[in-house]
């Protein structure tokens, strides 16, 4: 999951994890088998002119992986009820979302925040709602997995326990010992570091470029998307309302990173969705940026997510406070969101903390129809059928070739 956590866990999750994953090495990687013959490339299907994600050096991305990753991401025995998978706050239909406003782990526990979208991760230079030290695939996968704070799958204290099950079932032994062939007739190659960075490798193969849209800006069909969509691009890459700046490039954020252009300048964003009682806080649970810093001024900063697939991947915000994108073009057109009563009442507008960008703008209801056809031009249909994505087992757990 996506979701993210309190301080410490972040915290946790940016450096202790992060060294976690290389302690529980046994091997490295060197994607070439013991026979001397390197394992297929996986290759992304991408438009022209769509360049290719980044790929750790340590973990190459193989056909075999990948189809390892897969079935280990829809395995709800790596939690500890058996009722949970990565699959479950990440299902393909909704983009690799789960609809809830806040993710709930497999004890039932409900986590202060959404679980963010998978579509296109490979793309991001940090993962998670606001955590600036996550920036691995990898080492984030450990959080859900083992983290208890919220807890998520719920496995900490279980890692022998899964090693041993999927040492135990013939189809994993032998799905390790294809992805990881390097580690040959000595090393075990089924181990935590190898499941990390088989489920790493499946999530990075995620990628859609097939929405309407890029059949009409990058696949030049003019009849691709309606007139209705036509005026809200130019709506949303306008100055009048700077959508753009936040949700710009080839995945709509602003923390993309691929192999033409590595370096991605890594930005959060306080939207004036709370100002509780004046004084710039968010609730506790949910203070963003600030949770690893503490510094006032990153209170209420969270990523800009990606708005590919945007019109499935509702309620929207960190916290899923907000039901639909109508709303959410209400509230920035009021440069930040008004709470009248309750507990975090207060003008969000008026957030000390509100990024400058966030400055409202008129918008006349034709204008808010189209910004929101052009939105929904950005679904790419075929990503929540494709089968290179599904469960395996509905399949019968037969190879996906890209």
């Amino acid at each position: 999951m996506m979701s993210g956590g309190k301080r410490l866990s972040a915290l946790l999750a940016g450096a202790v994890l992060a060294l976690a994953v290389g302690a529980l090495a046994v091997v490295a990687d060197t994607a070439i088998a013991a026979t001397g013959v390197a394992p297929p490339p996986w290759i992304w299907t991408l438009p022209p002119g769509v360049p290719a994600p980044l790929v750790p050096a340590d973990n190459p991305m193989t056909v075999e992986k990948v189809e390892l990753g897969r079935r280990l991401f829809y395995d709800t025995a790596l939690s500890i009820t058996g009722a949970v998978s990565c699959a479950t706050c990440h299902r393909q239909d909704l983009a690799f979302t789960d609809g809830l406003p806040q993710a709930q782990g497999a004890t039932g526990q409900t986590h202060p925040r959404g679980s963010m979208s998978l579509v296109n991760v490979a793309y991001a230079s940090v993962l998670t709602w606001g955590n600036p030290l996550m920036t691995g695939l990898e080492a984030q996968l450990l959080v859900p997995m083992f983290g208890d704070h919220p807890v998520e799958m719920g496995m900490a204290g279980h890692e022998d326990a899964i090693l041993a099950r999927l040492r135990r079932d013939k189809a994993y032994a032998r799905q390790f010992a294809a992805a990881f062939p390097n580690s040959g007739p000595g090393p075990d190659p089924v181990t935590l570091h190898h499941l990390a960075q088989a489920i790493a490798a499946f999530e990075r193969s995620i990628v859609s470029f097939r929405s309407p849209y890029d059949r009409y800006r990058y696949g030049h069909d003019a009849s691709a998307i309606s007139d209705a969509a036509k005026r809200g691009e130019a709506l949303f890459f306008g100055e009048r309302l700077e959508c753009h700046h936040c949700h710009g490039g080839l995945t709509f954020a602003d923390d993309e990173r691929n192999v033409a252009t590595p370096l991605a300048e890594v930005q959060f964003h306080n939207t004036g969705l709370y100002n509780i009682g004046g004084t710039g806080a968010y609730p506790a649970d949910n203070t963003g940026v600030h949770e690893i810093t503490d510094k006032a001024e990153d209170m209420g900063a969270f990523k800009a997510p990606t708005l590919r697939n945007i019109a499935l991947t509702a309620p929207y915000m960190h916290d899923g406070s907000i039901r639909t994108l109508s709303e959410v073009l209400d509230h920035y057109a009021a440069a930040g969101r008004t709470l009248k009563d309750g507990p975090n009442a207060g003008i969000g507008a008026d957030n000390p903390y509100k990024d400058p960008l966030v400055q409202g703008f008129t918008l006349t209801e034709a204008e808010k129809a189209d910004i929101i056809a052009f939105l929904e031009s950005l679904t790419d249909e075929a990503l929540l059928t494709d089968p290179r994505f599904a469960d395996p087992a509905t399949e019968g757990r037969k190879p996906s070739v890209p």
